[in-house]
């Protein structure tokens, strides 16, 4: 019997130092030497408990797993989620036959996250040399900009990826960022929801958006701009109702749980509900985040989405806290701006009218930031702490 295969940590460096771990990454997706766990570099000790030798069903010599990536722990310790170069590639080529072809890269987000490191295989799948930007002092337009007149001078299509903060802080500042942006024949947005005011504000900006969705379980994103890739099946159970996936992109399952459930028949069970509105796949958030109050159930995400329409919001998230008349309160906390502070009572009608009585908020909590755990993913778990002390 051979020796199974070591899981090993990749520690990766934030910003241009993440193109290091450029050499690791072929050989892990040629399936040469140890499956790599990538961690950022200033936290080496990260998801310490998946390291070690795979066990049986975690590997397969056709296909072997390349990267193990330690989910962001909303509901505890990580999950490690078992990726084999196969998954990879399929959502690599994928991605490039909807887009427009192979082309160069710009990693303008932390390459220890999925939606990270499947911009640096999609440049290896290409065969192009990826490019990054300097994240030393934070995301800065103006490193944007600089990153991006990097890119070689090619007739192939120019990418990037980011998240919807990323996104308002390069159209907020204009100027050479923005210039740069347009540049792109394709910028993925993803890690988070975007506001439909966002979205809009980019496309009228010149941005060629493309909204993505999903998960380190799918290899990233497999849904782009609500139509599943072609490599993708999505499965809505009821209206809305629970979202499955399934396709040569999925992961092999988790590390150290061979019976997982979310697994099981061959499709991952997202833990999202979701509905078909005029053929496209429309998110409605986590079913474990529905908000129960006085029995009637609120999706967060569509209260967010008003919300974040509204004058002076920044950011929103939208969460139920416990209430002793309600059960749960819904409350939202908003990332308003200094200059234009909203009124939280307009914030409450404007929901109430277009969503209803239960819907509205019952407070609105107005923060400086929101906890974030992943890229660009707000914690609720700390949010709902912090609202509720």
């Amino acid at each position: 019997m051979p020796k199974p295969r070591e899981l090993q940590p990749l520690p990766v460096p934030p910003g241009t130092g993440a193109l290091e771990v450029l050499p690791a990454l072929r050989r892990a997706l040629d399936g040469e030497g140890p499956a790599l766990l990538p961690v950022a570099a200033d936290a080496p000790g990260q998801a310490q408990h998946l390291i070690g030798p795979l066990n049986p069903g975690e590997d397969a010599e056709h296909d072997p797993t390349a990267l193990v990536i330690a989910t962001s722990g909303s509901t505890g310790t990580p999950k490690g989620v078992l990726l084999p170069a196969g998954s990879l590639r399929a959502s690599a080529e994928a991605t490039h036959r909807r887009l427009g072809g192979p082309g160069e890269w710009l990693l303008a987000m932390p390459a220890h996250h999925v939606a990270g490191i499947q911009v640096l295989v999609r440049a290896l799948i290409a065969g192009t040399t990826p490019r990054a930007v300097d994240t030393a002092d934070g995301f800065r337009p103006d490193n944007f900009a600089a990153a991006a007149r990097e890119l070689p001078a090619s007739d192939r299509p120019r990418y990037t990826a980011l998240v919807p903060t990323q996104l308002s802080r390069l159209l907020n500042d204009g100027g050479e960022g923005l210039d740069a942006l347009r540049g792109f024949d394709a910028v993925l947005l993803g890690g988070a929801a975007t506001p439909p005011a966002l979205l809009a504000r980019a496309r009228d900006s010149g941005v060629r958006v493309t909204t993505t969705y999903g998960m380190s379980e799918t290899s990233g994103g497999c849904v782009y701009d609500g139509v599943p890739l072609d490599i993708t099946e999505v499965d809505v159970d009821g209206e809305p109702g629970p979202i499955r996936l399934a396709g040569p992109m999925l992961a092999r399952g988790y590390r150290n749980q061979p019976d997982a459930a979310a697994f099981a028949g061959g499709w991952f069970r997202t833990g999202d509900l979701g509905r078909f509105a005029d053929g496209r796949l429309e998110v409605l958030g986590r079913a474990d985040d529905m908000i129960i109050t006085g029995g009637e159930k609120v999706a967060p995400l569509p209260v967010e989405r008003v919300l974040a329409e509204q004058p002076g919001v920044h950011e929103v998230c939208v969460l139920g806290v416990p209430d002793p008349e309600w059960g749960q309160a819904v409350v939202a906390a908003v990332v308003a701006d200094p200059a234009a502070r909203p009124d939280e009572e307009a914030l409450r009608a404007a929901v109430r009218e277009r969503l209803g009585a239960v819907a509205t908020p019952k407070r609105i909590a107005l923060v400086d930031e929101l906890p974030l755990r992943g890229p660009g993913k707000p914690d609720r778990r700390a949010l709902a702490e912090q609202l509720t002390c």
